[in-house]
């Protein structure tokens, strides 16, 4: 397992990664426009080629670059406009991650706002088939599993599975799994036996090979209560028991990333990179 973090763009998409160096992430998630609004930022090309080079020199290893999509986003939205918007954002945010040639876009799948499973799933999956035409072999789609109350999709590997069979599992579809909503959907990761569980289901149902990236969060609200409250690494519920996930073997070499909000809310910093190595360290050691 090696660590990244989300990291800012602001300046030029390429800059993500002079940022990621200082605070001594191996890995790095970004936004390719604003995540407060649906207007996509033009691009300078040069800025393309900027990063790549830059990803070379920092021997980036495969896995460690990836989009994340608008949090606006709702592919499952009963509201044509809001719909019609979240199709384009997310077709905008793989059109860019592929011209730098990361390893993947992740986005949350929405929320069917009462409409039901069944209209939701009619919405996402032209969606998602709109999307995975523009993948590449490098370039994956990742659904994330989701932490809302409600009628937000995705919460479970069972919804997953749904949406993953209804785009006849596509070559280039995978999953990435976050810590803090795991933990508040009621999978409790600091269970061995449960993440064992866990994994063996994604296993058997998508596909290990699918599992393409981790977010590492800290959550700030109780086992179970549907609520979407990032904490500091050892500083939420999970707390040292957080390495029970950090060390399964089934997850070893693949990237992680932070989303913690950091030291005033500045988001994931040097400190928190060096705690989350450090528990990963404990405990991997500590397994073997």
């Amino acid at each position: 397992m090696y660590f990244g973090a989300h990291v800012s763009s602001s300046g030029g998409i390429d800059k993500t990664l002079g940022r990621a160096e200082e605070m001594g992430a191996d890995a790095v998630q970004l936004f390719t426009q604003s995540p407060r609004m649906w207007r996509p930022t033009n691009h300078d090309p040069a800025t393309f080629a900027a990063f790549k080079e830059r990803r070379t020199e920092l021997e980036i290893p495969d896995g460690g670059v990836v989009a994340h999509a608008l949090y606006l986003c709702n592919l499952a939205a009963p509201d044509d406009e809001i719909y019609a918007k979240s199709r384009a954002a997310l077709r905008n945010t793989m059109e860019v991650s592929c011209a730098i040639d990361a390893d993947a876009v992740i986005f949350h799948v929405g929320s069917h706002l009462g409409a039901g499973m069944d209209v939701g799933i009619e919405r996402i999956v032209p969606a998602l088939n709109d999307v995975l035409e523009l993948c590449t072999d490098r370039t994956w789609l990742l659904m994330e599993n989701s932490a809302g109350a409600g009628g937000t999709i995705g919460r479970s590997i069972d919804e997953l599975v749904t949406l993953f069979d209804a785009c006849d599992r596509h070559e280039r579809l995978g999953i990435c799994l976050d810590t803090c909503h795991l933990y508040v959907s009621g999978v409790d990761v600091t269970d061995e036996g449960v993440v064992d569980a866990l994994l063996e289901d994604v296993d058997t149902r998508i596909g290990l090979d699918r599992l393409r990236a981790l977010h590492i969060n800290d959550a700030a609200a109780p086992l179970g209560s549907n609520r979407d409250r990032h904490a500091n690494i050892g500083e939420g519920e999970l707390g040292e028991r957080m390495g029970v996930f950090l060390s399964h073997p089934k997850l070893q070499g693949l990237p992680a990333f932070l989303e913690v909000p950091g030291v005033d809310k500045q988001g994931p910093n040097p400190d928190e990179l060096r705690k989350v190595r450090e528990l990963h360290e404990r405990w991997v050691t500590t397994a073997g």
